[in-house]
């Protein structure tokens, strides 16, 4: 059952395997992680550390080979397909490293659409969605395109969006890596401000350390393992 303490995200030994020939490759091997909610990790190492395969366990759109994973209180392991569904929409925001916004659609209807994807009111949820891309800088920006947008300000409406369900947890993949460094500045200041306004737990993969002053720590993933 979920508590009112219970942190974001919980990895309890975790371990992936994928299969490599005739053999098995460990992408994430033993790792245990406590995510509280108002905390904002960063997780660096080299290409090929297991670095997006842990975003995949902590999403719960890969289940782990062995160990536990827990979101805010659920442990995971055991749930349906539908339930793991539920838990994503609810608990998971997730900030891709390309925004993958809809050509035709506005920064509201974004938005606007996922909302109604997990079927809130649409009057509440364009309040919701104006409340949050004003948060966001973007509250002159309501009905411009993604073509008519910049590049931090469409991961700024990527952002938005990922805020729309409320999460608990939050995780983000390289959200700078086509970004000038002072977008790339401005966009992790962002995601720090909503970690703590929202009360979020968040993890963000990066390989753009420099970017990473306000975290409250950092960690480094290397051969699948975290470096201690």
């Amino acid at each position: 059952m979920t508590t009112l303490t219970a942190p974001a995200l919980e990895l309890r030994r975790a371990g992936l395997d994928y299969p490599d020939g005739a053999g098995t490759l460990t992408a994430v091997d033993d790792v245990s992680l406590t995510l509280q909610r108002g905390e904002f990790t960063g997780l660096t190492g080299p290409s090929g550390s297991g670095k997006s395969s842990l975003l995949a366990l902590a999403s719960t759109l890969q289940a782990p080979t062995r160990g536990a994973v827990v979101v805010d209180g659920v442990e995971t392991g055991g749930l349906s397909s539908s339930e793991l569904l539920r838990v994503r929409r609810e608990k998971i925001g997730i900030i891709f490293q390309q925004p993958q916004l809809i050509a035709s659609l506005t920064a509201q209807e974004q938005l606007l659409i996922t909302e109604s994807i997990r079927g809130g009111a649409r009057k509440a949820a364009r309040a919701k969605a104006d409340e949050l891309l004003d948060l966001v800088g973007l509250g002159d920006h309501l009905h411009r395109k993604p073509g008519e947008l910049s590049g931090g300000q469409r991961q700024r409406v990527n952002i938005a969006r990922a805020l729309m369900g409320d999460p608990v947890l939050l995780l983000v993949d390289e959200p700078t890596s086509a970004l000038d460094a002072e977008r790339s500045l401005a966009v992790v200041a962002l995601l720090e401000k909503v970690t703590r306004e929202f009360s979020t737990g968040t993890l963000m993969v990066t390989h753009e350390t420099e970017t990473l002053g306000g975290a409250d720590r950092i960690l480094t993933m290397i051969d699948g393992r975290l470096a201690h």
